[in-house]
């Protein structure tokens, strides 16, 4: 009886329809392609296109012209702009890592508890839930001629009168900027120093290295990923931030966004777009070559 249930043919399932590993891998990724063609890489391509453009007060004139890089390489006012907006990036940068690193230092290693150290960092985002515009113009009423800071300074007989360049300066861009950035560097140190494993630290300190040994040899090489990824946050966000240095500086001072900014105002689209594809470049190889210098891969 089994012999003969053996000898039976068995009934084997038809095959599904098989698609190519290449065909499925296409699928699978023609909607991120599709999403990235639509809203990113044409309106770029938009903008390289406008950029050489004829212009006048009223219209636009498709072509293609070369005069409005002209302009913008030929310029001291712009190249001024961009040393300005480069100035900006740099010491913004550097004040938010200084900050950012202790801050997320102190929450992964001094803050023993994972349930405090999300309180901790859930804190930290608290004044992120309002407006940059807000935060930013908050700042106005404690740095004003009769604000906080200088009423204080008056009283105590440190200065005789009110200090005039905490307010409408370099120095007040410089200080809305690092307060409205600063998370964006630490979330991703503070992803890193997390991850590190504390064997490593005990092992060091076993081996008889100081503390700023192991700061030095150990910790900071480790979040090295965390601090690329949240310098290209920051300087992107400089670089690309207008509102803060046209409020702040009270219009003494200028950024390559502010520029394009007043350009768009006054109707000037393709100087305006060709402006645009100048500081995409450069912002492209200030994250090329943050990305040349440290792996970022190990951190996504």
């Amino acid at each position: 009886m089994s012999t003969t249930a053996n000898a039976e043919p068995q009934k084997r399932a038809r095959p599904g329809l098989r698609l190519p590993l290449a065909v499925v891998s296409w699928l699978q990724a023609a909607p991120l392609a599709v999403i990235l063609g639509v809203f990113l890489v044409i309106p770029l391509l938009l903008i390289v296109v406008v950029s050489f453009w004829d212009y006048d007060f009223a219209m636009m004139y498709p072509g293609f012209y070369t005069f409005n890089y002209a302009e913008t390489f030929g310029s001291w006012v712009t190249w001024k702009t961009y040393l300005n907006t480069l100035k900006y990036a740099a010491i913004v940068w550097a004040l938010t890592l200084v900050i950012g690193f202790w801050v997320a230092y102190f929450l992964a290693f001094h803050i023993r508890s994972a349930a405090m150290q999300t309180v901790m960092f859930l804190i930290c985002t608290v004044p992120f839930l309002t407006s940059n515009i807000i935060r930013m113009i908050s700042w106005i009423p404690v740095l004003g001629r009769n604000g906080i800071v200088n009423s204080a300074l008056v009283s105590m007989g440190i200065v005789r009168e009110p200090v005039e360049w905490l307010l409408y300066s370099d120095f007040a861009v410089i200080l809305a900027m690092v307060h409205l950035y600063t998370l964006f560097m630490v979330t991703p140190i503070f992803n890193s120093l997390i991850r590190i494993d504390r064997a490593l630290i005990e092992a060091a300190r076993d081996a008889g290295a100081s503390s700023t040994q192991i700061l030095t040899n150990v910790i900071i090489p480790l979040a090295k990923p965390g601090m690329a990824i949240g310098t290209i946050f920051v300087v992107t966000l400089v670089m690309a931030d207008f509102i803060t240095v046209l409020v702040m500086s009270g219009g003494q001072s200028a950024s390559v966004a502010l520029m394009m900014r007043n350009q768009m105002s006054l109707l000037q689209y393709p100087g305006a777009a060709a402006n645009a594809v100048v500081l995409l470049i450069v912002v492209l190889m200030m994250v090329a070559g943050i990305l040349r210098i440290v792996d970022i891969r190990k951190e996504l």
